[in-house]
């Protein structure tokens, strides 16, 4: 026959078998291994079985060479049918035999020896060796005609697997798997059952393999028949297998999956049955289904991976488990923990004593209670493998009074398995080192990547590890993972050689592949396993991201508001000076990253992406998946969130528009008076029925588009989301992680698949995204490691700043390692920190721009060398006491010597958003490939504060209107606003009630938009065009009108007095004058000079103090070069403390009680004051 026909293809593949361990048939009907049809077992293996490794069992209910021996063994047999046909869920079926075997009268039966986990017991490994394995060819399966199966694999006579083979000359895996859904029916159409085919209760995996592909399914159910892929990989980081010079691609199939131990393992301790109760996204209907789990190639090959290395090596180890999201995790976590639980090393020494899984998903827990309940009867015989598993949650904790105590009785008291809560994880690793009972004993940590909220120490911990912008977003209420939960532990303790890690993770940071990765030959660190992006896109267990992205261009003119710097022209305002003071010098790079933030938050803006986003979702989205797709819109801050909900809640009624229910996802409480009173919180946001439960609420037909603000963009699993809108830079993991929650596949109850998805991006760069993706589209790798001598070459620097010296290092250790106390440690730190301070000060007063960078630099490379010694001391053994001893020293110094704003904050108060316009780029596929990697650090400290370009404030706002508004006509709109102005500044009711009353209450008057309107039929002959925009009723006119009217209010409160005589000033601002001109040393000989930033936030706080008739506080300054305001009233005491632009508010009740509360804003400030004083908002 020729090479190229199917049956040369199973002759290799069984002859290979045969040659390692198996038995092979090569039909189904030879003597002593004839195949039963009708009960779809061979007889012959299952009686040798049970009289070769049960002899007295099997006596009790044959009696060998008696008139009764057929009649006994026929009905032994029935009885084992019996139990196999009974469904799985029920405790029948192939894999419950196999492992707890069947009673049979007065005899109990086992039916198989998985291979024991020590050689301590002979029996057990005399009876592993007697399983028979076997390989048969051409089956007859059917008890009704001569269809065959090409092979048939068995366990001690019982089926267990099916395989289908095609050989790519002739044909492909196709057919394969198309004759299983064709002419593979466990029940024929005729109604006829075929008992090798039903489900879990003979074969429990079938196989379709060709000479280039391997896929299985555990269930064959004709044309709805799902097979999965059970491939490598093709080594490019793809779908498929590689090329293989010795043979098939597909050899890995029968010379590694189904070597005898392998294969015998896998059906040990790998399959399960799983029953899950699911609800429907769409219908809500709740269902049961029952799954026989067999692992994927690659799960089946990282599980094996990592269980050999831990047994050869032993703790002290760790593992980078890079797996894409859709590569089935929750299951690869499960069965390792089991595994490495019941490891033993080759001295029949247990491996780890207790192996500690740190996971947030409840579902990981329900998963692994069931997966460990039944793989471990496997090896215990025992029908529950129940008290080997526990959960130490909020809940365990309260029982036992703290979670360090719940946590050292399940160390202590002999659970193989504890899961723990992210919060719950720091204490376990104090526990492991610090409780002495524990000592000697040996731990595994399985980190799974989800996310979770931070909270107390364990944010503190990872603030260390994190980047400036995911510190940032922490602050705005952002979520942070196991994974740096895991790092910050690393860094934060010695290596712990009694502690092995196994990190899972599918976008792992640059410091993860450090700590976590294993060296290549090249050292450079690399994950241990991995499952990539690419091959889980392209086998279809998630969807691609990236295809149909489309950003939005954004086109705005901003003016300042020319009222606010006085309407009436006036011959002193064009002087040099005036001019000069008006037209004030301000940081370039300060200036407009103030103004793109003021423009982000800015309502019209704001309201002009809703309409996009609304309009979009409804003609591109909400058809999708039956009419049931949902979206999330991604802000940038809490107040976005606050401010689209309100904006895209007012969009949707206005038009009318029905079944577009939102709700908004953020931490703590947001106040923005731009939106209205009090405090903004979920709740008060969402409807009263939803509360907390947002994401099942989101899950209902009701709420179609979620707006979040730092969460649920990673670890939120919704599979009707289709359509993301993003208003927030994004860069690496984040960006990954973010998109990412469009990526899970879907089909809906009437069949139809979700196949494509939606980004639209206000905001990032579609290159910058492409390179965000590009690391974890094949795998993460690391272009360069961090250099070890990074950590010396900051320590030199350091030293030329000539900040501090040796003595004082050693005299800080000294007082650090001797507990000297709090006193005796800030001596230690003051002469460095006063040398600091005053060099700064002097320069400041110097205006030595020279000085002011080197000394901010200096406050940089502090922070820089506390955290790379931290990090690389867990990489290098530097063997240098004196480094160890400044990163004591710079750490406490660090505290002492925060960031200094040396200009003012920029004030945007005068400042309109004259108009805007966003404009849709093209849908693009950022294409991937191999692009490249994650860095380390190869150098720090070696950049230098950029240069405060100074330029006016008005040239600022010019070059953005150059920018961005290049499609408006800047004449035509500043013509329109001017004249506007001059006519609403003549109505004196208008212009009075702007004077008493506050911006908010005055863009309140319903008398506002009626001057308006008069206003402009008043000019509607020079200004026909954007007169009839107005007039005409337009969506967008009463957001002109509050505009306009802002501006009004602006002119109003800064205008000059017609006399032409100045404006008399602020009762405080001679005070403030006097606190400005203090010298250094003001206070004794101490007491730093006011500094400029809290000069002006003390400005911009009183004023608004001046709108809620709040009395007149006491102004002090303070040592730091702070300002105090105190009232001393009888209820209560108040005190705020301004430094640079920190807010602090004090508060001493008349009970003796204490408060304190921080903010960063004047007017929010402000309105909290005037309630605890009683005055009028």
């Amino acid at each position: 026959m020729a090479d190229y026909n199917e049956k040369p293809f199973e002759s290799e593949l069984c002859a290979h078998l045969a040659a390692h361990g198996w038995l092979y048939s090569p039909t189904d009907h030879e003597p002593g291994a004839e195949y039963d049809r009708e009960r779809a077992i061979i007889p012959g293996d299952v009686l040798g079985w049970l009289q070769d490794t049960q002899p007295e069992e099997f006596a009790r209910s044959v009696k060998v060479g008696t008139s009764q021996e057929p009649a006994a063994t026929s009905a032994l047999l029935d009885r084992l049918c019996k139990v196999l046909d009974t469904p799985p869920e029920q405790g029948g079926g192939t894999l419950n035999v196999l492992r707890r075997g069947f009673k049979h009268v007065s005899s109990s039966f086992r039916m198989c020896q998985f291979k024991p986990a020590t050689s301590l017991n002979p029996t057990t490994l005399a009876d592993y060796a007697k399983v028979r394995v076997r390989v048969m060819r051409q089956v007859h399966f059917s008890t009704k005609d001569n269809r065959s199966l090409d092979l048939v694999l068995f366990v001690n006579g019982l089926p267990v697997a099916t395989l289908e083979l095609k050989t790519d000359f002739t044909q492909s895996v196709a057919e394969a798997i198309d004759q299983y859904k064709k002419a593979r029916l466990p029940k024929d159409p005729g109604g006829h059952v075929q008992p090798l085919l039903g489900f879990g209760n003979r074969a429990l995996v079938h196989f379709a393999v060709s000479n280039e592909e391997v896929w299985m399914t555990t269930r064959l159910a004709g044309d709805k028949t799902h097979f999965l892929p059970f491939n490598a990989g093709d080594g490019h980081g793809g779908k498929g297998n590689a090329p293989n010079p010795r043979g098939s691609a597909t050899s890995y199939l029968w010379e590694k999956v189904l070597e005898r131990d392998a294969w015998l393992t896998i059906l040990g301790k790998f399959c399960h049955v799983e029953t899950r109760q699911s609800r429907d996204p769409i219908s809500g209907a709740v269902s049961k289904s029952t799954t026989l789990l067999f692992p994927r190639y690659h799960q089946w090959e990282a599980v094996t991976a990592m269980v050999a290395h831990a047994r050869e090596h032993g703790p002290g180890q760790k593992y980078l488990i890079q797996h894409s999201a859709g590569s089935g995790k929750t299951n690869s976590i499960a069965w390792t923990a089991h595994r490495l639980a019941r490891l033993f090393d080759e001295h029949d020494h247990k491996v780890f004593d207790t192996v500690i899984v740190v996971t947030d998903r409840t579902v990981l827990d329900d998963q692994l209670q069931v997966a460990v309940r039944q793989i471990d009867s496997a090896d215990t015989g025992t029908s529950s493998g129940e008290g080997i598993i526990t959960t130490v949650d909020e809940v365990e904790a309260r029982k036992s009074g703290s979670k360090s105590q719940a946590l050292a009785q399940a160390l202590t008291g002999g659970k193989l398995i504890v899961v723990v809560t992210l919060q719950t994880f720091p204490f376990a690793m104090e526990a492991i080192a610090e409780n002495k009972g524990l000592a000697g004993r040996t731990f595994a940590v399985i980190a799974d990547e989800a996310h979770s909220s931070q909270s107390g120490a364990t944010a503190g911990k990872i603030r260390t590890i994190l980047s400036a912008t995911e510190r940032a977003d922490l602050d705005d209420g952002g979520e942070v993972s196991v994974e740096d939960e895991l790092a910050a532990e690393m860094t934060a303790r010695a290596t712990t050689p009694n502690v092995s890690f196994f990190a899972f993770t599918a976008t792992p940071k640059a410091k993860t592949l450090e700590l976590f990765g294993t060296p290549d030959a090249d050292g450079i660190p690399r994950p241990f396993h991995t499952y990539t992006m690419k091959q889980a896109i392209e086998e279809e267990f998630i969807l691609d991201v990236l295809r149909g992205y489309q950003t939005y261009d954004t086109a705005f003119q901003i003016a300042r508001n020319v009222a606010a710097q006085g309407s009436q022209p006036d011959e002193e305002y064009d002087s040099p000076v005036e001019q000069a003071v008006e037209d004030m010098l301000v940081d370039k790079a300060a200036a407009t990253k103030g103004l793109m933030r003021w423009v982000k938050l800015h309502p019209t803006n704001i309201s002009q992406k809703c309409a996009i986003i609304v309009e979009h979702f409804r003609e591109n989205v909400a058809h999708l998946l039956d009419g049931h797709a949902k979206a999330m819109v991604v802000t940038d801050s809490r107040k976005a969130a606050v401010r689209y909900k309100t904006q895209i809640d007012a969009y949707i009624a206005k038009r009318g528009y029905t079944g577009l229910g939102t709700l908004v996802a953020f931490s703590g409480s947001v106040e923005d008076t731009e939106t209205g009173p009090g405090q903004f919180t979920e709740s008060s946001m969402n409807p009263t029925k939803v509360g907390s439960q947002i994401a099942s609420a989101f899950s209902g037909p009701e709420y179609k588009v979620l707006l979040v603000a730092n969460k649920f963009q990673t670890g939120f699993d919704q599979p009707l989301l289709t359509a993301m809108y993003v208003d927030k830079r994004l860069s690496g993991v984040l960006a990954v992680q973010t998109l990412s929650r469009l990526n899970r596949t879907y089909r809906t109850p009437s069949g139809v698949r979700k196949d494509v998805t939606f980004v639209l991006d206000f905001v990032n760069d579609p290159e910058e995204i492409r390179k965000s993706f590009e690391p974890y589209y094949t795998d993460a790798r690391l272009e360069t490691t961090t250099d070890p001598n990074v950590v010396h070459d900051i320590s030199a620097k350091l030293d030329q700043g000539a900040v501090f010296t040796e003595a004082q290092v050693d005299a800080c250790v000294a007082a650090w390692v001797g507990r000297a106390g709090n006193n005796a440690l800030a001596a230690t730190i003051k002469p460095a920190r006063d040398e600091f301070a005053k060099r700064y000060t002097d320069a400041v007063r110097r205006d030595d721009t020279a000085e002011i960078e080197a000394l901010d630099q200096f406050r940089k490379d502090v922070g820089t060398f506390v955290r790379l010694y931290d990090f690389m001391s867990q990489v290098v053994d530097y063997a240098d006491t004196q480094l160890e001893k400044r990163a004591i020293f710079l750490r406490l110094l660090e505290r002492y010597i925060r960031p200094t704003t040396v200009t003012a904050e920029i004030d945007v108060s005068d400042v309109v958003l004259k108009k805007i316009k966003h404009t849709a780029g093209e849908t693009q596929d950022i294409g991937l490939g191999s692009g490249a990697g994650l860095r380390g650090v190869v150098a720090a400290g070696s950049g230098k504060a950029p240069d405060p370009v100074l330029v006016a404030f008005q040239a600022v706002i010019d070059r953005l209107n150059d920018l961005f508004g290049a499609e408006f006509s800047r004449s035509q709109v500043e013509g329109f606003v001017d004249t506007l102005g001059a006519v609403l500044l003549e109505n004196e009711a208008l212009v009075e009630q702007a004077r008493v009353n506050s911006r908010v209450q005055f863009l309140e008057s319903p008398d506002l938009s009626d001057a308006v309107v008069d206003a402009v039929f008043a000019n509607q002959h020079s200004h026909n065009a954007i007169a009839d925009y107005i007039a005409s009723g337009h969506a967008d006119s009463q957001r002109v009108i509050a505009e306009i009217g802002a501006m009004l209010h602006a002119a109003v409160v800064s205008a000059l007095p017609t006399s032409g005589t100045p404006a008399a000033a602020p009762p405080w601002s001679a005070r403030l004058a006097e606190l400005e001109a203090l010298p250094a040393g003001w206070l004794d000989g101490e007491g730093a000079p006011i500094g400029r930033a809290s000069l002006h936030a003390a400005r911009a706080l009183l004023a608004a103090l001046s709108e809620f008739h709040v009395v007149l506080p006491r102004i002090y300054p303070t040592p730091t070069g702070g300002v105090q305001l105190e009232w001393h009233g009888p209820s209560p005491r108040v005190e705020v403390t301004l430094v640079d632009h920190v807010q602090e508010i004090f508060v001493l009740h008349p009970d003796g009680t204490e408060d304190t509360v921080r903010q960063s804003e004047p007017y929010a400030t402000a309105r909290v004051v005037a309630e605890l004083l009683g005055g009028k908002s």
